[in-house]
């Protein structure tokens, strides 16, 4: 594309698809010379743009790492994945990858997401809570509201990207994820893990 006028739309539909700011996007259009595609490879080289806009996109590289405690009574593999193999390949996402497995080893996640916890699992959880409920003498009224309450802290503290951070729990895991996706310019996303401790099936 030949230079030409950085207009106002241009500079809005580049914020759009980047989720970077207005000025920043001026400045990477300009330097870009108009072309939307290079603008928006300009944000992402600078880390301007957001983690939420590239959540949609295709994180298909990444690693396996392992860890194992130095009592060898656990040990974590977890796979991480990254959009390209340049990325994959840093020693920042590397980083990651290692501190998400030794928190995986440390705080006991039963899944990544809520979605992964069994239906089975909540259900029995479902079922200790309201009989708790039951037992304090509760109002019928509100019982099934204390419950999803109980249910929800449950999902939290057993999924990985809720979970605060072992290392620094002023964050949860999944700010963790996102802030990485910010620095690195890329969809970061835990895939899965596996966590094994002796005498545990």
């Amino acid at each position: 594309m030949a230079t030409q006028t950085i207009t106002a739309k241009d500079i809005a539909e580049l914020r759009k698809r980047t989720g970077a700011g207005m000025m920043d996007c001026k400045r990477a259009l300009e330097e870009a010379k108009g072309d939307m595609e290079a603008a928006a490879d300009i944000l992402r080289t600078k880390g301007m743009a957001k983690a939420e806009k590239r959540s949609g996109r295709s994180a298909a590289e990444g690693v396996v790492v392992s860890y194992i405690h130095h009592n060898q009574q656990v040990g974590v593999l977890l796979e991480l994945n990254c959009e390209t193999d340049f990325v994959a390949r840093t020693d920042d996402f590397r980083a990651l990858a290692r501190d998400l497995a030794l928190h995986v080893a440390s705080a006991d996640p039963i899944g990544v997401t809520a979605e992964d916890i069994p239906a089975d699992l909540l259900e029995r959880e479902r079922r200790i809570a309201e009989e708790q409920v039951a037992a304090e003498g509760k109002p019928d009224k509100i019982r099934p509201k204390i419950v999803d309450g109980k249910l929800k802290k449950f999902v939290a503290e057993r999924t990985l990207l809720e979970q605060p951070f072992a290392k620094d729990d002023s964050k949860t895991v999944g700010e963790l994820v996102k802030a990485a996706a910010g620095t690195l310019g890329e969809a970061i996303a835990v895939k899965r893990f596996a966590r094994f401790k002796v005498g545990e099936a």
